[in-house]
């Protein structure tokens, strides 16, 4: 008994010290050492994403970015207390918005920026109330020096020269603001207003260019907004989504409707108190390009490190039953090719479409794997084996790339089922006594069986004898 101790003792740190246990450590510690090149790929999408936001801001600051539109609002300059001058701001009762965005792409290399052009009409009325309701003295208002403005975020956007529809009367609007309590860009113009109550109409046509996305926001007691554009994939944002809308390849229409109820600020006020609150009320659209490959690419390489330690597994079990043993050197070349499919994707979809662009990856890497594994292996079965497994892989792969909400879920169970059939596959293995390849590890085992036999077969106390 004590010598069989012995000699399992002498198995375990055989197979602990032995090329085995050499050939696991070195597999592990070149599967962590692919984290450094696929770390650098994931450098190398962010430094293009980056170079094609700067290109999108670059067309942008020429044309005109995202535009906001705020407004109209008729503000009334009062003298306070300490005789300054401020300003009490009257929203619209009733508040319409309807346009169209015609979307343009624009191209810089093999870039390429969303812009649109859009003719919006903004239409409604004013009733001011009794002063007597202000808290403010009549003899303080200088209605004289009322001001009807409306917020433009991006003013370079502008395409065409603003008149305001008052009533029956036209005012041109002039650039600028005279007070800037509730936008920091837009047009104004003087409005002759009375102290009694009194109901205003309006109507504002307004030309823009703009970049990305077209915003409002609800001023009106019931504001009411109606869009359409031809571009197929818009991104509905704000505060507030369309309570109806239609999406199609031909394009998209959405509606909105707000209440006062559904904001958080009053009809009227005095100076910037309710400002922030009314810039965070905006809604709108963006148009939206749909998650591009750039953002693809880079859910891919987060599989890099999952991707090589599979390969290198199936190699390692190819190893296993074909009594081949593998340098280091070619895991090496192994995971390389690996790593070089994230760079033959991200350049190329850069030209071509993702989907074409992943499969002429996968299928050169597939290719390029699967005649190295014949030729390291001497096996054309094995080779067409492993090939298959790469495309099973890099298919699944695509399939993840594909959903959002349930990518976790089915990655987790597609790496339950991975482990399954290695833990199935290897269930018989004795690991004590597999042979490596050919040579010194072989060797060693066999003298360990030997010995094994020997001192099994010869009765407790003997002597062995020698010639």
């Amino acid at each position: 008994m004590e010598d069989q101790g012995k000699n399992q003792d002498r198995r375990v740190r055989s197979m602990l010290t032995g090329p085995l246990s050499m050939k696991v450590i070195a597999i592990g510690v070149l599967t962590l050492m692919f984290m450094i090149p696929a770390h650098m790929i994931e450098s190398l999408i962010r430094e293009r994403e980056n170079r094609q936001m700067d290109v999108v801001q670059e067309i942008s600051s020429k044309l005109g970015g995202a535009q906001t539109i705020l407004g109209p609002v008729i503000s009334v300059p009062y003298a306070s207390a300490l005789n300054d001058v401020l300003y009490m701001h009257f929203l619209p009762d009733t508040l319409h918005i309807s346009g169209e965005v015609e979307p343009l792409v624009r191209y810089r290399g093999i870039f390429e920026a969303v812009l649109y052009n859009t003719q919006i009409v903004v239409t409604g009325t004013f009733s001011l109330p009794q002063t007597d309701r202000l808290n403010i003295a009549e003899n303080d208002f200088m209605w004289s020096d009322a001001v009807i403005s409306l917020g433009i975020s991006d003013m370079r956007g502008i395409s065409e020269p603003i008149v305001a529809k008052v009533n029956d009367g036209e005012i041109p609007m002039n650039p600028g603001l005279v007070t800037k309590d509730l936008m920091s860009s837009g047009v104004s113009a003087g409005i002759t207003l009375g102290p009694q109550t009194k109901k205003y109409s309006f109507s504002f046509v307004v030309k823009l260019t703009g970049s990305q996305s077209i915003n409002f926001v609800p001023l009106g007691k019931t504001t009411t907004a109606s869009l359409s554009s031809v571009w197929p994939d818009p991104s509905f944002s704000g505060a507030y989504l369309p309570f109806e809308r239609t999406l199609g390849k031909t394009g998209f229409t959405a509606k909105w409707s707000i209440l006062d109820f559904n904001r958080d600020y009053p009809q009227y006020w005095r100076g910037d108190k309710f400002s922030r609150q009314v810039s965070a009320s905006s809604f709108g659209v963006e148009l939206f390009t749909p998650v591009d490959f750039y953002q693809k690419s880079m859910r891919t390489t987060k599989y890099a490190i999952l991707f090589v330690a599979l390969i290198f597994l199936a190699f390692f079990i190819s190893e296993l039953l074909t009594n081949v043993r593998l340098h280091p050197v070619q895991y090496l070349l192994i995971g390389l090719a690996i790593i070089t499919f994230y760079t033959l994707l991200i350049s190329l979809s850069e030209h071509i479409n993702f989907a074409t662009a992943y499969a002429i990856s996968c299928s050169a890497i597939i290719v390029l794997v699967s005649a190295y594994a014949k030729s390291i292996l001497r096996s054309t079965g094995l080779a067409i084996i492993l090939g298959c497994v790469l495309a099973i892989v890099y298919g699944y792969s695509y399939w993840l790339l594909q959903m959002v909400d349930y990518a976790l879920l089915v990655g987790s169970v597609g790496l339950f089922i991975v482990l399954s059939i290695v833990m199935y596959v290897t269930r018989d293995v004795d690991w004590y006594s597999i042979k490596v390849g050919s040579g010194s590890a072989s060797h060693s085992n066999e003298l360990l069986e030997r010995e094994n036999d020997s001192s099994s077969d010869q009765p407790s106390g003997a002597v062995k004898e020698t010639n």
